[in-house]
């Protein structure tokens, strides 16, 4: 279990490494950009109600990874976390769901056709 430090504050946010390393990704890429937005989930552990961070370049900020090997970025995750994050609503995240390890199985695979050589994309289950 990792820990997000927001602003000055001494207690942290607890948040799944896999997950903490997404989110690291994608604040960082825009904070570098000077890119605002919101930050938000539902608690868990029977603790009612949600939280939403507002991040800016201005608040520091501190990823703290239980792991000291780093995590495999899955792409796949990179991407729609990063378009949310773009969007009126900010980035909102499940701290219960796991992000898969590799995006390999969510890419399309290229099947060609038995008449007409060609090539499409399977869909995705």
């Amino acid at each position: 279990m990792g820990h997000l430090f927001y602003g000055t504050s001494t207690d942290s946010i607890q948040i799944p490494d896999r997950l903490l390393s997404h989110i690291k990704v994608v604040t960082t890429t825009k904070l570098r950009r000077s890119e605002s937005f919101t930050l938000s989930w539902t608690h868990v552990d029977g603790a009612p109600g949600r939280s939403t961070l507002w991040l800016q370049p201005a608040i520091p900020l501190r990823f703290v990874f239980d792991s000291a090997e780093p995590e495999s970025l899955n792409s796949t995750a990179l991407k729609n976390m990063a378009d949310m994050a773009n969007s009126s609503a900010g980035l909102v995240v499940d701290l219960e769901v796991e992000i898969p390890a590799s995006d390999s199985a969510q890419r399309p695979q290229t099947v060609r056709a038995s008449a007409p050589a060609r090539r499409t994309l399977s869909a995705v289950a």
